[in-house]
């Protein structure tokens, strides 16, 4: 196989039990290089799990997950992952923050300030988490995310947390980022219009419950261009589409 054109990222048969239950059960996909995909499903379907033992933080679910062809089982730097609350060290400060990953206080490394001026928040070097509104706090998460230059971003329902406008402006930051860097992204949301905003594809994981563990029902690709417009009549027969499974 050319490597250009191996999958960044191979879920194989993913499965996962939560006290002798079943939660989700042979979850497979790919991931290609450079491309955002969204997973959706009802609450309880495991999508946040399944995220974790993508980014190697869940060590009792069973299949494989390559990256690049290989195992990976561990966190690695070039997998970045920003939960749904920004989850700051309070008595760190931004910068501090964003660079943690470089140790507790390494805000003086160069790339902060530039991921910084990226996420439109070149002015907060040194405030502490406290002194920032819910959407700052987002876009610091964003560039800790961002800090280690990963191929791979993760993102468990980021954006739900703060205002509608707030929002569209995030979504349409994290856009702007993966652009510019060409960064794989891997979303779960709960907003169908969020996702059909964003992706390339949608993956749809069906409910876990009496009838069984939740698994990939649909894959539904996304041609339209982007920016994209909500009051497009196609993405209104595609939101059709993922609400019939």
């Amino acid at each position: 196989m050319n490597q250009a054109l191996a999958p960044l990222l191979e879920v194989r048969a993913l499965s996962r039990r939560f006290a002798g239950r079943k939660i989700f059960d042979q979850v497979s996909f790919t991931l290609a290089r450079g491309e955002i995909v969204s997973l959706v499903g009802p609450s309880g379907c495991g999508k946040s799990t399944l995220l974790r033992a993508l980014a190697g933080l869940d060590h009792d679910t069973q299949g494989s997950v390559l990256f690049e062809r290989e195992p990976l089982r561990e966190p690695s730097p070039r997998v970045g992952m920003i939960f749904q609350e920004p989850r700051l060290l309070p008595w760190l400060s931004v910068a501090d923050n964003i660079a943690f990953a470089a140790g507790p206080r390494a805000g003086d490394d160069p790339r902060v300030a530039a991921l910084l001026a990226e996420v439109g928040l070149a002015g907060v070097h040194d405030a502490l988490p406290k002194q920032l509104s819910g959407g700052m706090a987002q876009r610091v998460a964003l560039a800790r995310g961002l800090f280690t230059e990963p191929d791979l971003l993760l993102l468990d329902e980021p954006f739900s947390a703060v205002d509608a406008l707030t929002r569209a402006r995030l979504q349409q930051l994290l856009l702007t980022l993966k652009q510019a860097r060409g960064t794989t992204v891997l979303l779960v949301t709960h907003d169908l219009d969020e996702a059909l905003a964003l992706s390339d594809r949608v993956l749809l994981l069906s409910p876990a419950g009496t009838d069984g563990p939740s698994r990939i029902a649909r894959e539904l690709p996304i041609t339209l261009q982007r920016p994209r417009n909500p009051r497009d009549a196609s993405l209104d027969a595609l939101r059709d589409v993922l609400l019939t499974m």
